[in-house]
């Protein structure tokens, strides 16, 4: 008998499905060692060694990994093919090696899809336990520990109690803080566009067409106000129409490289408005049920096998014309060797097979088919367009004035990878408008001008799926942390998700203007970026671990003692409410946000002990029962959704904000 080691007992129970008798598995359950909860465990006089031990929810686990590994011949550790499970595997080794088992025996083995030929693979080409990896895990959290740790009392003493700081997250709500900043900051603008509504001198069948106003006198029609917009549309209504040019060009649309964690989650957040955590649990059991390959990564490398077995499924499915005459490669940007994961692609591209977890299935299902059209598309031909610009210009006798008018229209002649995603039969589903046959010099009848006036938008809020762009474009995270870093900054109530943006809170406002003020090497974006671009070369056996921590924590040593003595404590800016106190009859009533969120407060605070429930109202009444509010409640598992303040009363809620189609999204 062989013992296989995972980290999941779904992974494991799809294993046993198709392994057979001759071999036991085992999940670890996650992480067995790691560094103690209430001291530091890192010793920072001692070449930063950590102190990993046993996780104590563990020991029933680890009991259970010996037991089967006494009875083992040979066994293969298949933790997650990433730095934190050549970790795990490195722990699983260590607990194994206490019973004196022979090390030629433990064999690590890396898999990125729970297939039977990709584990027999694997089993058939066992490697040892990639020490560079384990390195580089070793060090981001030892260095995740030396920051949270040492920059946690600080805060306390500074800003309020019960706060912490992370390297990355304090990065990621500093983004939120500056956006909310610009927002505060912009002045809109009033300017006008002009529409002019036109057709050919003798009337045929789709024969009109819509310009829009482009420039004036050979200048950007930049229209300001009111004033200038009447003088112009009285200037076209005497104006006289002749097509300047008529411009028809072939436009190539090829297809999106295969997902990766990033572009996934952002798809998701856009499409089904998802978060990314979310958004990795279903793709984690879609892995883990051996559906599509491993989940975290920033590769858009496909296997040779799986591009054979695609091109042979879109010739069959959809013709030759819709195969390339040679495969596609998409440059990848992961900088770690020993990482060499694929995209994110199904396992199986002829179908979906059965999904066992009835919890995730219904999302399982819209995820797969997320990843099985963004693999297939990604090998299809590119989409052919006919685009046609047509150029207007409009002049009258009395003014030197021009007006240069302009419109763009295209036609499908060709759909190629867009095959996948039509929601129906028509060819032409651009959306854009199909012009009329004109030609150079062809002199046109002005049917009607419509003048709109519009107001600078200021720049939009994140939302999970522009936040992760930024945060991957910027360099800042990796893979597995984006989803676990956006949750937390949540937990811990320095941002809130409004209608699907963020918005950073009082005491996100405050911890960002500390840490930046007083810790700005630190937080500055460059310098989190190249912290991973170091913990990089690690895994690549380019730089020692302990140099690493080591450059960084003497200057932080040093400007922690400073920051401690001599920063000045920051206030955190109360929201109020504009009622008074209804106890001290003095203080004004405040919002507060305490560990468990908001509450209400006055803000003589601690001469008044006055506190009260904070019913987060939206200024809509129960489109059900009438009489209550709709205020924002919060699931066991902090999801926010709408509810009326009468229940149980009345028991309408939605996970929309209601309008007038509120009961279409009940959650009932």
């Amino acid at each position: 008998m062989n013992l296989i080691i995972v980290e999941s007992p779904t992974k494991a129970k799809t294993l046993s499905r198709f392994l057979g008798g001759e071999y036991a598995v085992e999940a670890t359950t996650g992480h067995i060692k790691d560094l103690p909860k209430s001291t530091l465990g890192v010793d920072t006089e001692n070449n930063f060694k950590p102190d990993y031990q046993i996780v104590e929810k563990r020991n029933d686990t680890i009991k259970k990994i010996k037991s089967a590994a006494k009875k083992a011949k040979d066994i293969f550790i298949a933790t997650d093919p990433d730095r934190e499970g050549e970790a795990i595997a490195q722990h699983v080794k260590e607990i194994i090696a206490e019973d004196g088992r022979d090390e030629s025996s433990l064999k690590r083995i890396v898999f990125h899809e729970i297939t039977k030929s990709a584990v027999e693979e694997a089993i058939s080409a066992p490697r040892n336990i990639d020490a560079d990896l384990v390195d580089a895990q070793t060090a981001r959290r030892v260095l995740d520990r030396l920051v949270g740790y040492k920059l946690s009392p600080i805060l306390w003493k500074k800003v309020r109690r019960g706060l912490s700081a992370g390297r990355v997250q304090t990065v990621c709500v500093r983004l939120i803080v500056e956006k909310e900043r610009e927002i505060e900051a912009f002045k809109s603008e009033e300017y006008w566009e002009v529409y002019v509504k036109l057709r050919k001198i003798e009337p045929v069948e789709n024969g009109e067409f819509t310009v829009q106003l482009i420039k004036i006198a050979d200048k950007k029609a930049d229209i300001k106000n009111k004033e200038t917009a009447e003088k112009v549309v009285t200037n076209l209504k005497d104006s006289d129409y002749k097509v300047q040019d008529v411009i028809k060009k072939e436009v190539v649309k090829s297809s999106f490289p295969p997902f990766t964690t990033s572009t996934m989650t952002q798809a998701a957040s856009r499409i089904f408005a998802w978060s990314s955590k979310k958004t990795m649990s279903v793709a984690q059991m879609l892995y883990e049920e051996g559906l599509i390959t491993y989940h975290r990564t920033d590769s858009t490398n496909v296997a040779q096998e799986a591009i054979l077995k695609v091109r042979d499924f879109i010739k069959s499915k959809y013709g030759e014309s819709y195969l390339p005459q040679s495969p596609k490669f998409y440059k990848t940007t992961s900088k770690v060797a020993q990482e060499a994961h694929e995209a994110i692609r199904p396992t199986n591209v002829a179908g979906l097979g059965k999904i066992q977890n009835t919890k995730f299935e219904r999302e399982g299902e819209l995820l797969y088919g997320l990843i099985w059209k963004r693999f297939v598309a990604c090998q299809m031909s590119a989409s052919i367009y006919d685009e046609t610009t047509i150029n207007v210009l409009a002049g009258t006798k009395s003014s030197t004035d021009t007006y240069l008018l302009r419109t763009v229209g295209q036609i499908m002649k060709f759909d190629g990878w867009k095959n996948l995603y039509k929601k129906n039969n028509d060819a032409d589903d651009s959306g854009v408008e199909t012009l009329p046959d004109v030609v150079e010099n062809e002199s046109l009848k002005l049917l009607k001008i419509s003048p709109e006036q519009k107001f600078t938008q200021p720049p939009a809020r994140y939302t999970e799926s522009s936040l992760i762009k930024t945060l991957e474009k910027l360099g800042i995270g990796r893979p597995s942390t984006y989803a676990p870093t956006i949750n937390t900054i949540q937990v811990r109530a320095y941002v809130e998700k409004n209608e699907g943006k963020f918005i950073p809170t009082a005491i996100g406002i405050a911890v960002t203007d500390f840490m930046v003020g007083n810790f700005l090497d630190i937080f500055e974006y460059q310098f989190t970026a190249g912290m991973e671009e170091g913990l990089d070369r690690i895994a690549n056996g380019e730089q020692k671990w302990v140099d690493l921590i080591s450059d960084f924590y003497k200057p932080f040593e040093k400007k922690l003692i400073d920051v401690e003595k001599n920063a000045k404590r920051v206030a955190i800016a109360a929201e109020k409410t504009g009622e008074k106190c209804p106890e001290c009859k003095e203080g004004d009533v405040i919002i507060r946000i305490g560990r468990f969120g908001k509450f209400l407060s006055c803000s003589r605070f601690p001469e008044c002990k006055y506190t009260a429930k904070y019913i987060d109202k939206i200024g809509i009444k129960c489109p059900e029962c009438k009489n209550g509010d709709v205020i924002i409640k919060k699931t066991k598992r902090g999801r926010k959704f709408f509810g009326c303040s009468r229940y149980p009363k009345c028991k309408w809620a939605s996970w929309r904000k209601p309008g007038k189609a509120a009961n279409e999204n009940s959650l009932k």
